[in-house]
């Protein structure tokens, strides 16, 4: 299978292999009893010449439908819709239009769909010009506007999501295109077979919820961006973590669970201030009330080290009694709800998700059924009744882009790219 090494397809991080476009390869590949083997082109454009030559079975590669393309390969089933959008760096003139660049230069992937889209609109505009680049992905290309390198670019939205929360300098001028498809490419052949398995695959995670699981594990929590929070964040990364990075390392160490994850969660509840207090009266980095500081044990709640080591132990706790039938990430995510608005609070919008016919062991699912613990029509339907269940789902969601960008910031921002043609043989049993 070709991909590339992109947020939006496959890419390895901590925890191994990720990526939606990984995601469902692997899926196919297990269900197909076979082995994956991911093939990543030193290009774009080696990536498309072996579609064409049979070098690959499939290519899954965040890949537009467009009709030119499907002249020369064969598309499966459309699994997500995008937006080509046209980028601009903020600190510079937003542009209005295409005919309206100021002579600023515009670069894009060769031979991308981005490309294709702007040869057909030179047509109706003489003047626009726009330079190929045959090295570069739209990732680096998105880097070089952030950079002020380039001045523009075009993008898929969901490529923008997912980078904008590390190139906060990045915006959307307009978008470019109608709503497009993405779809796996294979070689046109007359053997239909796994052409066949491949539409059945799609079919069957359409209609399980799996496709849409994939899209909100991977999609879900940036959906919304917040440029001035997300620069704030990273401006504290710098200031603020520094000092409290060794309490959160210590304390993820002791109770088994990744210090970035906790670090989120401490942002989320203070901006990692010490002294912070709410009206309520939790206090301290990780904002913990009078009762679970007691039951954790911890005596100064606005001693940082103090508060991160009985907010990891009570994460932990939490945690451990999440239902064991919810698998990760889910379980994290509930633990995180349930660390909010309680666990009790927690059941009770399952219980709401099994009567709307929902699945309550799916973060995507009770996620909508939260809020209602606010409606007086479900809460007094549950045991433990009213809540603010609107303020759990935005935690976690909140929580999701900053454990993102710590990730981000603590790799070094260093991708592990495989080799240009390297095969990388996934057994069945990863």
């Amino acid at each position: 299978m070709l991909t590339r090494n992109s947020p939006t397809t496959y890419y390895e991080d901590a925890d191994g292999p990720a990526g939606i476009e990984y995601e469902m390869a692997k899926m196919f590949a297990d269900e197909l009893g076979v082995e994956l083997t991911l093939l990543i082109p030193d290009s774009f454009d080696d990536l498309l010449a072996k579609i064409s030559d049979n070098s690959a079975h499939i290519a899954a590669a965040g890949l537009t439908i467009t009709k030119e393309r499907e002249k020369i390969y064969r598309f499966g089933p459309p699994y997500q819709e995008i937006i080509e959008q046209f980028i601009y760096n903020v600190a510079n003139k937003r542009p209005k239009s295409l005919s309206k660049l100021n002579g600023g230069t515009l670069e894009v992937v060769a031979n991308s769909s981005h490309e294709e889209r702007l040869k057909h609109l030179s047509e109706r505009i003489p003047d626009l010009i726009w330079k190929s680049n045959h090295d570069l992905d739209s990732e680096e290309l998105l880097q070089m506007v952030s950079d002020d390198i380039i001045d523009y670019t075009i993008a898929d939205s969901n490529e923008l999501s997912l980078n904008q929360r590390f190139l906060i300098n990045l915006r959307v001028a307009f978008d470019a295109s109608e709503t497009q498809h993405l779809a796996w490419a294979m070689p046109k052949s007359d053997d239909n077979s796994l052409f066949l398995e491949v539409q059945k695959f799609f079919k069957r995670i359409k209609k399980s919820g799996d496709l849409t699981r994939m899209i909100e594990r991977n999609y879900g929590h940036v959906e919304d961006f917040d440029y001035v929070g997300t620069k704030i964040f990273r401006r504290h990364i710098e200031i603020r973590l520094p000092e409290h990075q060794l309490f959160f390392e210590n304390a993820a160490t002791e109770y088994g669970v990744d210090w970035r994850l906790i670090a989120a969660m401490g942002y989320q509840e203070s901006h990692w201030d010490p002294d912070a207090v709410s009206p309520t009266g939790v206090r301290g980095i990780m904002m913990l009330t009078l009762k679970t500081a007691k039951e954790m044990e911890i005596k100064d709640r606005l001693d940082p080290e103090s508060s991160i080591s009985g907010g990891a132990k009570y994460f932990k706790k939490t945690l451990e009694r999440i239902d064991e039938s919810i698998t990760e990430p889910d379980r994290t995510w509930m633990a995180m709800a349930a660390y909010n608005v309680g666990y009790s609070h927690l059941q009770d919008a399952r219980k709401i998700a099994r009567k709307l016919n929902k699945n309550p062991d799916l973060w995507i699912d009770v996620k909508q059924t939260l809020p209602l613990l606010a409606k007086r029509k479900w809460y007094k339907q549950t045991r433990y009744g009213y809540a603010r269940g609107w303020e759990p789902v935005r935690y976690v969601e909140n929580i999701r882009s900053y454990y993102d960008i710590l990730k981000w910031v603590d790799e070094g921002d260093a991708e592990s790219t495989p080799a240009p043609e390297e095969f990388l043989k996934i057994p069945n049993s990863l």
